[in-house]
């Protein structure tokens, strides 16, 4: 893989892990006709999600969807909640050659709005509510949540480092050519030269936003990623 660029794929990955995410709980190839269970079983685990008229409302997916990806869910966490560790050991899966630890984290935390600890079916339809059926400035709106690490508002250099070397270390030996150590600072020097407009040394949602507007890749990308169930 060429990482030549890779600013920029900081921003998709996001999306491209939750297609192998659906993947995995076997969504994208159930289709929509499946016959589905009954809204009754979700009071079987001890995590009871919210009504399925008030997630309808809420994400802009249809009921028979959410049902659907309900059953895929609480297959793959009967407690009705994802804690951190079983959402790292999810991702471990996609990068067996790598270390997906620290970039599982952050997305984890992306997730974990209300920081309890703990993903729900709630949180987790509408994170992908967004990434899959939001507009483009939903999704980077929480991209640029996702790269905020303490939420203040701005992406500092610091921030951006700790993302591009949590990126790399999950890629593992996937890259070509070979990396060398300094990589990860190269490359947030090139992101912060394209995104810090007013050269402050941070990058404001508004900067984030209009960048990634004017990149013909990003845009791409995340059309091919619309509607995937």
């Amino acid at each position: 893989m060429n990482l030549e660029g890779l600013e920029m794929i900081a921003v998709l990955i996001v999306i491209v892990l939750f297609v192998k995410l659906l993947e995995q709980f076997g969504l994208i190839e159930a289709g929509l006709e499946d016959s589905v269970e009954d809204e009754l079983e979700m009071a079987t685990v001890r995590h009871r999600p919210e009504a399925l008229e008030l997630l309808e409302a809420q994400s802009k997916f249809t009921k028979k969807e959410l049902q659907i990806l309900y059953r895929g869910f609480k297959n793959e966490c009967p407690s009705g909640v994802v804690n951190e560790e079983t959402f790292k050991e999810i991702y471990s899966q996609f990068f067996p050659q790598g270390d997906s630890t620290t970039y599982a984290h952050f997305l984890f935390n992306a997730f974990d709005t209300d920081h309890n600890g703990a993903v729900s079916f709630e949180d987790f339809i509408r994170g992908l509510s967004i990434l899959l059926r939001g507009t483009v400035q939903e999704k980077l709106n929480w991209a640029f949540n996702l790269y905020d690490i303490n939420k203040d508002g701005y992406i500092t250099k610091e921030e951006m480092l700790d993302i591009m070397k949590a990126i790399y270390d999950m890629m593992g030996k996937c890259t070509y050519p070979v990396l060398k150590e300094d990589a990860p600072r190269q490359h947030v020097e090139t992101f912060f030269q394209k995104m810090d407009k007013n050269k402050d040394g941070v990058v404001t949602i508004d900067e984030f936003i209009e960048s990634c507007q004017k990149d013909e890749n990003i845009m791409r990308s995340m059309q091919l990623f619309e509607n995937v169930i």
